[in-house]
């Protein structure tokens, strides 16, 4: 346990920004299931909005520092992938 008030402060702080980001991870992973789903029974409609989501979540994951950039590109490249392949 820290006994400098800055580092109690700072152990507050990180605490919140780790509970937020597990909330943030939790919700893209959600997104990107839904992305799945709707891939597997080939809706190709539903699929298609599910991706804009997904991908509208990966990248604002990727600025706020919860993914690298390029984990994050990967991420939507695989996405991208498996829609083509469905609409094609």
């Amino acid at each position: 346990m820290a006994n400098i008030k800055s580092a109690i402060k700072r152990g507050r702080t990180i605490e919140k920004q780790r509970a937020q980001n597990a909330s943030f991870k939790s919700d893209l992973r959600r997104s990107i299931k839904v992305f799945n789903t709707k891939a597997d029974q080939k809706d190709v409609e539903g699929a298609k909005e599910a991706f804009l989501t997904a991908t509208k979540k990966i990248d604002k994951a990727a600025n706020r520092g919860i993914f690298h950039k390029n984990a994050a590109n990967r991420q939507k490249s695989r996405l991208q992938k498996r829609l083509n392949e469905l609409s094609a």
